[in-house]
């Protein structure tokens, strides 16, 4: 294993729970210092942040709505305060939620588009220049597979997620002159609180359409994730990497 992460930094959004905390950990352990945001709950971003510290690497945490640029500006100007020039940002802060099309009103919309799209490009753009300045940056963002699937009941959902997959491919496009690599990686159904708004009838079906038959680990997209980030994917940018069990297999 090299130490290419070694001292480097990284901004971690969602990065208190399920993937993004995946995330946060499994690039602790490979030497990063690591800046992570929170929604409301600050005790698994205070725990996450000791687990980092004892690890030897420092790590700080920010309260953040993704969706606000204000918040973003903030937890990005923390991270390069305390922790130095970031280098890698995983993009996880996220939400979901169902609603039928006859439930789908403006404000349910604009919440989801706010912070699972928006939320990406303030996310992107917060640190962009900097990394182009240094000629010098890693970014992968997470979309989902309800963006390449019919989702009757997430319209607003697979909306968002689709558009990180575009946001993906034109950033890329853009910075790939300045040594600046942009990818995306897209999960089946994972094992963290965002699942739990499915119901369990409707997660049996899920295991049992899923070619591997189980959901899958946060660990295992943290794995996906690091590897995008780092030089062993040095000759890949735009690209969307599906992460499903087989649920979704792109030709």
């Amino acid at each position: 294993m090299t130490n290419e992460f070694q001292d480097r930094v990284a901004v971690v959004t969602g990065g208190s729970r399920g993937i993004g905390r995946a995330t946060a950990l499994r690039l602790a352990s490979e030497g990063c210092h690591v800046a992570i945001s929170y929604g409301t709950r600050s005790g698994p971003a205070e725990e996450t942040v000791a687990e980092i510290e004892r690890m030897g690497r420092r790590a700080v945490a920010e309260q953040c709505n993704v969706g606000s640029p204000d918040d973003i500006a903030r937890l990005v100007a923390r991270a390069r305060k305390d922790l130095g020039p970031i280098s890698y940002l995983a993009n996880c802060g996220a939400i979901s939620n169902l609603a039928e099309h006859t439930e789908l009103d403006y404000d349910l919309w604009r919440e989801m588009i706010d912070v699972n799209l928006t939320g990406a490009y303030l996310a992107v753009f917060a640190v962009k220049d900097e990394m182009i300045a240094r000629g010098f940056g890693r970014i992968v963002l997470v979309s989902s597979i309800a963006a390449l699937l019919p989702r009757k009941n997430q319209i607003h959902y697979a909306t968002a997620k689709a558009g990180v997959m575009a946001l993906t491919r034109c950033c890329a496009d853009a910075f790939a002159e300045h040594n600046v690599r942009v990818n995306c990686v897209t999960p089946g159904l994972v094992e963290t609180e965002m699942a739990e708004v499915l119901s369990p009838e409707r997660r049996a079906e899920i295991i049992k359409e899923t070619p591997m038959h189980r959901i899958g680990k946060p660990e295992e997209l943290a794995s996906v994730i690091r590897f995008m980030l780092s030089e062993e994917s040095s000759y890949m940018t735009g690209q969307t990497v599906v992460a499903s069990g087989g649920r979704l297999m792109m030709s």
